[in-house]
């Protein structure tokens, strides 16, 4: 279900400085979106359209980039961001049972966020740690070996924080 935002108008601002910076440079979209995904939380398609106006780009384009690349998101990410590696290696290795443990943990599937907003789960393909094998990351701290036991540990961790 896709979350309409509600743009602010200090946002709107803010990404409209970015984009007048960014278009002094060659090949302005892909800053301008890291931009609105750090200003928005998020690229959602009422976003995609403002910088599609003003970078003069199609919003199908755009939204292709979007949707594309793992790191942009159109709906609004949790507070903490779990992201069980998939690829090969860690596949292998038992990543599925770790992605499997977190889902239980937090009532949600992959892709999802939890209804309070605190977690966002992700399955994510090679993140570069493959001899750590299976890998995830919570919040961009990287767990290595992990096991079922290790998510536990890692949401206790955050918990505690």
């Amino acid at each position: 279900m896709a979350v309409k935002l509600k743009i602010e108008e200090n946002q709107l601002q803010e990404l409209l400085n970015c984009i007048k910076e960014n278009k002094k440079k060659p090949g302005p979209l892909m800053p301008t979106l890291h931009d609105a995904q750090r200003i928005f939380g998020c690229v959602p398609i009422e976003v995609q359209k403002i910088i599609s106006k003003e970078l003069g780009e199609s919003v199908a384009k755009i939204n292709g980039v979007v949707t594309f690349y793992s790191h942009f998101s159109i709906e609004p990410k949790g507070k903490h961001v779990i992201s069980v590696c998939l690829g090969t290696a860690c596949y292998v290795r038992g990543s599925q049972l770790v992605i499997d443990e977190f889902s239980k943990i937090l009532g949600i599937a992959p892709g999802k966020t939890t209804e309070d907003g605190e977690y966002t789960l992700e399955a994510t393909r090679c993140i570069g740690a493959c001899g750590l094998a299976p890998v995830f990351t919570v919040d961009g701290h990287v767990y290595g070996k992990s096991t079922p036991t290790t998510a536990h540990k890692a949401l206790e961790e955050i918990k505690g924080k």
